[in-house]
This record gives C-alpha cells, sequence and structure tokens, in this order.
C-alpha cells in the first residue's frame, strides 16, 4: 500500500479498496471525505428525481437508503405499493435494472429495490402536494382544491399545515394565494424536524402553477436517540402528591 504523507492522509483520510479482475490483485483507491460527501448527495438528489418523474402517480413520498458491505438497500415510501411493485414484481425488478445499470454499473455491490407504505397519507408533504398537483391539472378551482387538501390534513392529526400557490391563478399576472391552518413553527431547529415539506409544479395552459405545502407534524422522532421528541416550549405540569398526616 503506498505510504501517504501527512497533507494527503488528512485529504485522503477515507479509505476504499475493490479487488478488480487484473489478475486477482487488489486495487486501492483513495477517496477524500469531502469527495463522497458529495458523491452521495449527488446520488440521493439524482435517485429522488427519478422516482419523483417516474413513480409520481402511485403517491411516491420519499426515498431512504441503507448501504451494507455486501448490497446497497432503496426502500420507495408510496401511498400504493401495489402499483410501485406491479404485477408479480415485474415493475419493482424493471426499476431495480434501472437503477442498478444507472448508479452501480462499475460497482461490484448490488442493489435492491423495496416498497413501504405510507401509513398516514394526510401526514405526508409529498403526496398531498401531489394530489393538489393532479386536481389543478384537472381544472378545479385553486380555492377549492386548496381548502380541500387543508381539511383533509388537519382531520389526519396535523397540528397546522400551510399551503401556497403562485402564478397566473386568475388573470395574467401572476400571484400567489397562501392557505393556513392550525399552528405552525417556521424558525429554529425545531421547524427541520416537526415541519413536512414539498414542492410541486403544475403545467397549465396559462402557464406554470408552483405549489407548496408544508404540515406541522404531532410528533417528531430525534435522530440520535430514535425516541419521540417534543418541542422545546412544552411544559407539563405535574399534579401534586397527597399526603396523608395521620393524627396523633
Amino acid at each position: 500500500m503506498p505510504k501517504l504523507d501527512g497533507d494527503e492522509e488528512q485529504n485522503f483520510s477515507f479509505y476504499m479498496s475493490d479487488k478488480k479482475a487484473r489478475g486477482g490483485a487488489y486495487v486501492h483507491r483513495y477517496i477524500s471525505k469531502k469527495r463522497k460527501f458529495i458523491n452521495d448527495g449527488v446520488f440521493q438528489a439524482e435517485l429522488n428525481e427519478f422516482l419523483a418523474r417516474i413513480l409520481a402517480e402511485d403517491g411516491y413520498s420519499g426515498v431512504e437508503v441503507r448501504v451494507t458491505p455486501i448490497r446497497t438497500e432503496v426502500i420507495i415510501r408510496a401511498t400504493r405499493t401495489r402499483e410501485v411493485l406491479g404485477d408479480k414484481g415485474r415493475r419493482i425488478r424493471e426499476l431495480t435494472s434501472l437503477v442498478q445499470k444507472r448508479f452501480f454499473n462499475k460497482s461490484t455491490n448490488s442493489v435492491e429495490l423495496f416498497a413501504e407504505r405510507v401509513e398516514h397519507r394526510g401526514l405526508c408533504a409529498m403526496a398531498q402536494a401531489e394530489s393538489l398537483r393532479y386536481k389543478l391539472l384537472k381544472g378545479l378551482a385553486v380555492r377549492r382544491a386548496c381548502y380541500g387538501v387543508l381539511r383533509h390534513i388537519m382531520e389526519s392529526g396535523a397540528k397546522g399545515c400551510e399551503v401556497i400557490v403562485s402564478g397566473k391563478l386568475r388573470a395574467q399576472r401572476a400571484k400567489s394565494m397562501k392557505f393556513r391552518d392550525g399552528y405552525l413553527i417556521s424558525t429554529g431547529e425545531p421547524s427541520k424536524r416537526f415541519v413536512n415539506t414539498a414542492t410541486r409544479s403544475a403545467q397549465l395552459k396559462q402557464g406554470v402553477l408552483g405549489i407548496k405545502v408544508k404540515i406541522m407534524l404531532p410528533t417528531a422522532v430525534d435522530s440520535k436517540t430514535g425516541l419521540p421528541s417534543i418541542l422545546p416550549d412544552n411544559i407539563s405540569v405535574l399534579e401534586p402528591k397527597t399526603e396523608t398526616i395521620e393524627a396523633l
């Protein structure tokens, strides 16, 4: 293995080694942490964009990638998993082949795709944004469609929600319409954990409409502990203990 200097050890601290067909010899490659994180981010963005375009009509709600030494697992979250799997798993095998050829063609690791159903569709911002997009494409009035989405989100147990539609709504002049209900935070670290955000665009005759949906979740899971977390300003008052004093 080649010896690295001090600067090279800092820049190329992440070490990878894979076996290639050169007489069975090991070929060592050094990749910097910076380049590794950039490659992972680009892979996540391209994979998310590809699946969102292919599975838009099937209620696509996000993707999770789990990397193991043997294989890479891609978990697709959708509201209609039966359509994602296809007849006898045909569609999921086609998607697996496309992802394998696009991202893992030169890699020795295999990739497997799984479909996971979204339990609470009303608390998923991506599913609600896609639903609103199809309502607008069918010609439903903007105000009526947005109020229907707000009602469905609040009935699902959300603390608050906001829907923003911008573009040429009625006249030639573009404008934005906001619809809000409930309690919704916009700043701070809790907004990253409790607020689920999604954006979509709808191509109409008069132009492109931008759709943004924000949902304030009732609970969030702490990424470090895996336990449900609460808002930092949430105060719970305990009931005082009742003590009985015996008479002398």
